[in-house]
């Protein structure tokens, strides 16, 4: 492979002894593996070590963003791979990286993977979460993270490609990893970026964001074809939105709210909320619906409820 054809893999990983052995082993394929430790306190180091020599500790800062920037600085091959220590890369996707890239197509400069999110011990396949796309392979100083958000992707300079094969994400693993990520780093960042970008604060928004996340998960994005698994996360993403207003709301000093005019009006915004819910239960069971007399008659009952 010659040296427009090399690839180096930048792993983040704090406190990650559980899960980057087999991150690490993934990738033992590639000549430059490249740890970014921030600062872990667990045996992540000695892990590490196994693999590479090429191991920077930084401090753990929440814009986690900032330290994968760091490491993609020290890569010396043509080509990047960005990974976190809880994702895993196929030797399915192995070929098809060592494809693209040694019969690189002039002009492009990065490529979209798709992930397979495995949540609380099942690959969850709707509710926004497959195939949800990711830019981790693109050409040495052509992509870094902005630094704004922790939710961010890479920006390329250029064209880009779509690769087919997935990264492998062992996600949330238990309710207490999910919370303490909600409340320690996604809800303050996401609150953060709300406000930056001019958010103006409405209290009924402590009812609306998170029944909005929940129609969206369970039925715009079909949520429900994963059972009780996409239940439960639709409805844990919803509180990770109430959350995010909490925190806005924390931002706003507390802000206090006529005691009358909570009721009044979170009694309109519940009401609201059974409307809508009523009408994605009904426009998702048309779908299991098969005799067309049914259909119709489904379709006219829709619109006669309220």
């Amino acid at each position: 492979m010659n040296k427009k054809n090399t690839l180096s893999v930048v792993v983040s990983v704090f406190s990650g002894e559980k899960v980057l052995d087999e991150c690490l082993r993934s990738v033992s394929w590639i000549k430059e593996i490249i740890v970014v430790n921030n600062s872990s306190t667990d045996k992540t180091l000695e892990i590490a070590r196994k693999y590479t020599d090429k191991i920077f500790t930084r401090p753990n800062n929440l814009m986690l963003n900032v330290n994968k920037n760091f490491g993609f600085s020290k890569a010396s091959s043509d080509w990047i791979l960005s990974l976190d220590a809880d994702e895993r890369v196929t030797p399915e996707l192995k070929a098809e990286i060592e494809s693209r890239i040694k019969n690189y197509e002039s002009g492009i400069n990065g490529f979209w993977i798709p992930r397979k999110n495995i949540i609380f011990g099942k690959w969850i396949e709707h509710a926004g979460w497959y195939p949800d796309p990711q830019l981790r392979l693109f050409r040495n100083g052509k992509g870094k993270f902005p630094e704004e958000h922790v939710h961010e992707m890479v920006k390329v300079e250029g064209d880009v490609g779509h690769m087919k094969n997935n990264i492998v994400h062992h996600n949330y693993e238990s309710i207490s990893q999910f919370l303490n990520k909600v409340s320690t780093i996604y809800g303050p960042n996401e609150a953060e970026q709300l406000i930056k970008k001019g958010y103006n604060f409405d209290w009924r928004d402590a009812v609306r964001f998170p029944v909005k996340e929940f129609l969206s998960r369970f039925f715009a994005r079909e949520g429900y074809r994963d059972g009780f698994h996409g239940l439960m996360l639709s409805l844990l993403m919803a509180f990770y939105h109430l959350i995010v207003f909490a925190y806005i709301w924390e931002k706003h000093n507390f802000k206090q709210i006529n005691d009358g005019e909570i009721l009044a009006e979170t009694k309109k915004e519940i009401a609201k909320a059974s409307k809508d819910l009523f009408f994605w239960f009904s426009k998702e069971e048309a779908k299991f619906i098969k005799n067309p007399l049914k259909q119709i008659f489904h379709k006219i009952l829709r619109k006669i409820k309220p």
